[in-house]
């Protein structure tokens, strides 16, 4: 059975991510901090959406827009990311996730207040899609519609990332490790939007393709 830990917070939220992965059938093994697990044991790793990170971790003062730190999901999360990392098991990080995921490679930071760029969940704008990239085979090269409800941004890019999208503006909305099978991260939400954008399937039928071997 294909299996993925799903690292969040707020059981409210949890749902859409736990219902993707289960239609691209893959049995979503939900943790938090107060609910852990001790190894990711062969399992591909989910990271997604939430609060914002806590700044310390990438060497910033905390701007008063942010939200307040939650150091223990931040370090319950760089921990199991890490362990993937380190054994390549698939990871797909979303949103808040790719944040993460940026922050914990040397040198990543963030930007802690985008204006304009916390749109609405049903909001779309159009994102470019790099080729080469694993992003621009699993979903095409060129612009692809997608949804975002975020205030920060990637800032530097952590060594070993390339990134795979930007909107408009030159925000990153994908990163990838192109050394390993599949570690893959957006600044959307393809959760929300399987039903309006199928094509948004893909991504979580090609993490579970990675969890085949």
């Amino acid at each position: 059975m294909k299996r993925a830990v799903v690292a969040y917070r707020t059981e409210a939220k949890v749902a859409p991510y736990l219902d993707a992965l289960r239609d691209a059938g893959i049995e979503p093994v939900p943790v938090t901090p107060a609910h852990p697990i001790e190894s990711l044991s062969g399992m591909g790793l989910a990271l997604t959406g939430g609060t914002d990170m806590d700044p310390a971790l990438y060497g910033q003062e905390r701007d008063a827009r942010g939200d307040p730190p939650d150091r223990e999901r931040d370090d319950f999360e760089l921990r199991l990311l890490q362990e993937a990392l380190t054994a390549d098991l698939p990871v797909i990080a979303i949103c808040r996730g790719l944040q993460l995921f940026n922050v914990a490679h040397r040198g990543g930071t963030l930007t802690q207040h985008v204006e304009g760029h916390k749109l609405a969940n049903h909001g779309s704008h159009g994102v470019e899609i790099y080729t080469p990239s694993k992003l621009a085979q699993i979903l095409g090269a060129g612009v692809q519609s997608v949804n975002s409800r975020h205030h920060q941004a990637v800032s530097d890019v952590g060594e070993g990332l390339i990134v795979s999208a930007r909107s408009p503006e030159g925000v990153v909305e994908g990163l990838e490790r192109p050394d390993l099978r599949f570690a893959l991260a957006v600044q959307w939400h393809p959760e929300d939007m399987l039903a309006n954008f199928p094509v948004q399937r893909k991504l979580f039928a090609a993490f579970g393709k990675a969890l085949e071997r």
